[in-house]
């Protein structure tokens, strides 16, 4: 059975969508690759009380990783890809290449950026995380202007990493 609910944010209204219970996919509006809404089951705010706790917790500044069930319909290759972006720690960011080489792919770049694209539970897998190998914002499913900010909180959130960051990034 599937539910969702829509909650707003920094970043804009969220659409949470649960598949028994388990949360399946975070959508930000106009998000690329975002299912039709038929698809999300029947609105129950209810259903979703530890992620709507844990989603205002980390736009408050106060959590930095997130730690929820989480259910993924994709590909065993995207599914390995989605649960490598979950080690992918808070203010960090790393390149296409680099999560490659960490899932044991290091030519597979392009396709780890295909199903980073693709990644149904957007901010708390945090494909946001992920930027080109010339330190540009390439690509992001709920555009660029999202990513820039999401990254930019959390850089903000994390001692140290303004001066971490190489210039010309964003």
């Amino acid at each position: 059975m599937r539910t969702h609910t829509t909650v707003d944010s920094p970043v804009g209204p969220l659409t949470l969508v649960a598949a028994d219970g388990v949360l399946s996919g975070l959508y930000m509006t106009d998000q690329r690759h975002r299912p039709g809404e038929e698809s999300f089951g029947e609105r129950d705010g209810l259903a979703f009380g530890p992620v709507l706790e844990q989603l205002a917790a980390y736009f408050a500044g106060e959590l930095t990783e997130f730690d929820l069930p989480l259910s993924f319909a994709g590909t065993p290759f995207q599914q390995t890809v989605w649960t490598a972006l979950c080690d992918i720690r808070f203010g960090e960011i790393v390149t296409y290449a680099e999560l490659a080489r960490r899932i044991g792919r290091p030519t597979a770049s392009r396709a780890v950026g295909l199903a980073n694209g693709k990644n149904p539970i957007s901010i708390i897998v945090p494909c946001h995380r992920v930027i080109g190998s010339s330190g540009g914002l390439t690509g992001y499913g709920g555009g660029l202007d999202r990513k820039r900010h999401l990254l930019d909180f959390e850089r903000a959130g994390v001692p140290g990493a303004a001066r971490a960051v190489p210039a010309g990034l964003w």
